[in-house]
């Protein structure tokens, strides 16, 4: 008798794909044999943050399917379907950032919540590039 794959989903925007993007989807493949990713289309992206990514849901797709951990994605449109997601995607283990910590117990057989990686955020990076960009225009030409 064959053994059921254990699927396990994550959830995230994706944009600016940097370091701790990678991590923590290396992280999320170690619970089980398959990771499903939700990306939060530019729409979603917009209701939560009040601001569309820097790149397109697209783009942002394409790089995530080209991962060796990630076996498929898919787009995700709102948080209230989150259970509909594990529900469709039979989902065994769901992975969320450890700022979710306790909030999505009751969705999945096993939640687990990855500490992100220290210093690495896609909001610090836009940070730094509008202040770089800030800077240079103040600085005299050399």
């Amino acid at each position: 008798m064959e053994q059921k794959k254990v699927n396990v989903i994550t959830f995230g925007t994706f944009d600016l794909f940097h370091y701790g993007h990678v991590k923590i989807l290396q992280r999320a493949k170690e619970y089980g044999d398959r990771l499903i990713v939700g990306i939060s289309t530019d729409e979603f992206n917009f209701s939560k943050k009040n601001r569309y990514p820097i790149f397109s849901f697209e783009e942002r797709s394409s790089i995530v399917k080209e991962l060796k951990c990630v076996d498929e994605v898919f787009p995700e449109e709102s948080m209230e379907l989150k259970e509909h997601y594990v529900k469709k995607y039979d989902a065994d283990v769901l992975i969320m950032g450890d700022d979710w910590s306790g909030k999505f117990d009751d969705l999945c057989k096993e939640a687990v919540y990855l500490q992100r990686t220290p210093g690495i955020s896609t909001t610090f990076y836009i940070n730094k590039i509008v202040n770089e960009q800030v800077h240079s225009r103040r600085s005299p030409p050399s």
